[in-house]
């Protein structure tokens, strides 16, 4: 079976605007472990980060896949511990950010956005 995520359609248009065929996606739990995370849980909430990477960017450590009606992101496989079979991603207008929910709810009201082949990136992430 597996996990799977489905974007919005504004999500999606966000997301897609800055991927092509040399590019792949990660879904980060932001924990302080590995190259694409930015920070340990200073918060009290899970949060989680989309990123972009050159398609051959070392990935070690994201060694689980959860499918979407946009590609495949690749996951740490302990983070799949705050993740849900069955998600969703929506842009929320009002406030400007992504939200991931489940089945049970909302996961994280706000994921970070992170195009790492893009020098602008890391200061463009929404979730700060």
């Amino acid at each position: 079976m597996g996990m799977n995520i489905t974007f919005d359609t504004a999500s999606a248009e966000k997301v897609k605007a800055h991927m092509d065929d040399n590019k792949q996606l990660l879904l980060t739990f932001e924990d302080g472990v590995g190259k694409y995370s930015q920070h340990a849980m200073i918060h009290m909430q899970v949060q989680f980060t989309i990123n972009i990477v050159d398609k051959d960017a070392p990935v070690e450590g994201y060694n689980a896949v959860v499918h979407s009606n946009i590609g495949d992101l690749l996951i740490k496989d302990y983070s799949a511990e705050d993740l849900e079979e069955n998600m969703s991603i929506k842009f929320n207008a009002h406030q400007g950010t992504l939200q991931l929910s489940g089945d049970g709810g909302l996961i994280d009201d706000n994921v970070g956005f992170i195009d790492f082949t893009d020098k602008n990136g890391i200061k463009n992430n929404p979730a700060k």
